[in-house]
């Protein structure tokens, strides 16, 4: 399946703007406001998040980081996570040294509790040694009923290992750059999913950053040719995180798209008509995590699609 109804998330205790992922983050904006402010006020937009996915019936399973380390950005652990069909569950390598230390066995145990099974870990991580990073599915944006996997290549994720994932895991790869005007200079947007997002019958993508002509035509025919429709974003909107968005599965197998308030916000009405075409939607304000993170909605939810026990 494409879709899963079981999502991971990290309740965070110490969050607050990254100073090592802004060097290339530039949707994060330092607020100006302490640090435990900061926190607080993440952890109360976390819960209203997990309030309203829950209450569509979604399989929320929350664990909450640990105190005794400095891991700023663990609200966001589909970077260095991800978990699959077959039983596997995938480790990556991170730019940021201080969110290496999201890395955390314990949450294997928890999911094992919850009932699933893992029987296979593929760990990537090695390549940090040689400065080579690949964020999860931050980076990846899997087609997984067509197993085809997109990259927006940049610094957080490198093509050769990208490539390996894909002979790994049995996935055609469509590779690009995507780029951002920052000072008015064009440069590679950090991670795929906030430009794009993948759903069963539709994607929300930003086209307008993948300034090659040759690499968008591709990215397009690709999806057409599964038969999905394209609700294109503008590059404005997509600093609203209107990229940034998951679709899950809640009661009676209905579907929903997820994403930040301000993310629904930038959406015109005929973008949202679009989406209600093939689901409803989940919204929720993140606007401190989004501010002081630099990631969204989508960011904040690690899919678990491992086999039950």
């Amino acid at each position: 399946m494409q879709i899963t109804d079981s999502i991971l998330m990290i309740r965070p205790v110490g969050f607050r703007m990254n100073e090592q992922t802004a060097v290339n983050n530039y949707f994060m904006e330092n607020l100006n406001v302490q640090d435990q402010t900061i926190n607080t006020r993440a952890q109360q937009e976390f819960d209203d998040f997990v309030a309203a996915l829950r209450e569509k019936g979604v399989n929320v399973i929350v664990v909450d980081d640990r105190k005794e380390v400095d891991t700023p950005d663990s609200i966001f652990p589909n970077n260095w996570v991800s978990f699959h069909s077959n039983g596997t569950v995938a480790i990556y390598p991170m730019f940021a040294t201080n969110r290496r230390k999201e890395r955390r066995d314990d949450i294997f145990e928890i999911l094992e509790e919850q009932g699933f099974r893992i029987d296979t870990i593929v760990d990537y991580t090695s390549a940090e040694e040689d400065g080579i990073f690949l964020e999860g599915t931050g980076s990846i944006l899997k087609d997984r009923v067509n197993q085809k996997a997109y990259c927006a290549l940049s610094e957080r994720a490198h093509e050769g290992l990208f490539i390996e994932f894909c002979e790994d895991f049995d996935c055609f790869p469509v590779i690009f750059t995507a780029n951002q005007t920052v000072n008015g200079e064009r440069l590679p947007i950090y991670h795929t999913n906030v430009m794009m997002a993948m759903a069963e019958t539709f994607v929300v993508i930003c086209l307008s950053t993948i300034d090659d002509k040759n690499e968008r035509k591709n990215v397009v025919e690709h999806i057409k040719k599964d038969g999905k429709e394209i609700i294109e974003i503008t590059e404005a909107q997509m600093h609203h995180f209107a990229g940034n968005m998951l679709q899950v599965i809640g009661d009676d197998d209905q579907r929903f798209m997820v994403m930040s308030a301000a993310a629904y916000n930038s959406l015109r009405p005929d973008q949202i008509n679009a989406i209600e075409k093939h689901c409803g939607i989940i919204h929720s304000p993140l606007d401190t995590i989004e501010t002081c993170g630099g990631g969204s909605a989508r960011c904040m939810m690690a899919e678990v699609f491992l086999p039950r026990r």
